[in-house]
């Protein structure tokens, strides 16, 4: 059921690249902040009347509290055009009131389709797969750790938000330079290059986009019910299945808490337990945190990792566990250009989180030049 609501304008506030943030007068929920996608919905103006769509906001969920315009009524000019003779035909958000048509980068229609027509193999790629959208910077902060070079795409899948403008991580890391290329794949849509599939979107970030890295992980808002199977995150190990396929290496990220109040989620989460050692089906890296960061909660909260992961692998032989030392991680995560923040709790309270994101990243970064299928580092001590 959605909740809808009419309001006006008042005024536009900073946003980023791709969004419109402004404040909207309710007749009965007062001034709210509301979200504005200009290529799906025009560009609304102070003083045009707005349609929203208020089911999250009524709810008190996360991941921004913004109502969401859906429809600048009575200013056609503000409404935004489209090129009929523009080629593309894919459909993203489909049979939903706000489906749009993208240019695909396998599109027939495109320039790419040639490429990626009889596309098979990633040439030993290394694919970082994370559960959280949060963990996004912190892979990137270890892989310019490591390698400052590298080029780096992120796909971006449809367990979360949908549009990729809604990311202001996204655009932020592209603005520092961090990150060189966006694919949205499955639903999501508004990437630098658009893909029917997860598999379609690695080939096009390795063959197109011309990355030596790519992390992939659903975009913000995951979703959650606290049940072993009804989390979005799942995605996660289906990723690390479609890079084995393809030929690349697969490299598992690890969502890990020290300070989460659910004991579901602290050490290890139960997230990816499941998503790797059940979903995942093909060999994978799985990097580990080594060494003293110097924060005891967090040295022993990544203590308890390494030895849940030995016991995970005992049920998962596919998994592969390597050390990844931890000198200098925290200081590159500290300059990441992006406020670093997972499920509210940020660098400071909850380092842990972070570091072993930024492993991955490491450990992927690593691969660089070797063979299809190497480790990213030492195999995990005993």
């Amino acid at each position: 059921m959605i909740q809808w609501r009419q309001g006006t304008v008042r005024e536009l506030l900073p946003a980023w690249d791709g969004v419109l943030l402004m404040t909207v007068e309710v007749e009965d929920l007062g001034v709210v902040r509301a979200l504005a996608y200009p290529d799906l919905v025009g560009t609304p103006e102070p003083g045009d009347r707005v349609l929203l769509n208020v089911t999250a906001q009524e709810r008190g969920l996360g991941t921004g509290g913004y109502a969401v315009v859906v429809a600048v009524p009575d200013r056609p000019a503000a409404w935004p055009r489209r090129d009929h003779d523009h080629p593309g035909h894919l459909v993203k958000a489909r049979y939903t009131p706000l489906q749009t048509m993208v240019l695909g980068v396998d599109d027939p229609e495109g320039e790419h389709h040639r490429v990626l027509a009889g596309a098979d193999d990633l040439g030993g790629m290394p694919v970082v797969a994370a559960d959280l959208h949060s963990s996004l910077p912190a892979v990137l902060a270890g892989v310019r750790q490591e390698r400052a070079d590298a080029r780096v795409a992120y796909v971006m899948t449809d367990g979360g938000a949908l549009p990729s403008a809604f990311s202001r991580t996204c655009a932020e890391l592209r603005a520092a330079g961090w990150l060189q290329c966006v694919v949205t794949a499955g639903q999501a849509y508004g990437g630098d290059l658009e893909a029917v599939t997860v598999h379609s979107a690695l080939l096009a970030a390795h063959l197109v986009a011309g990355a030596d890295v790519v992390v992939v992980a659903q975009g913000p808002g995951n979703l959650g019910t606290g049940t072993r199977w009804g989390f979005s995150g799942v995605s996660a190990g289906e990723t690390l299945n479609a890079a084995a396929v393809l030929g690349g290496s697969p490299v598992a990220s690890l969502r890990v808490s020290q300070a989460d109040p659910r004991p579901r989620h602290r050490g290890l989460s139960h997230h990816s337990a499941t998503a790797y050692a059940r979903v995942l089906a093909h060999p994978a890296d799985v990097p580990l945190p080594l060494g003293q960061t110097g924060l005891p909660a967090t040295d022993e909260c990544l203590a308890a990792v390494r030895s849940a992961v030995a016991e995970l692998v005992l049920v998962a032989p596919h998994l592969r566990p390597v050390d990844v030392p931890v000198d200098g991680l925290l200081d590159a995560l500290a300059d990441s250009p992006v406020r670093l923040s997972t499920m509210g709790r940020d660098l400071e309270e909850d380092a842990a989180s972070f570091v072993a994101a930024a492993a991955a990243g490491r450990a992927a970064a690593r691969m660089l030049g070797a063979g299809p299928g190497a480790p990213g580092s030492t195999p995990a001590s005993p």
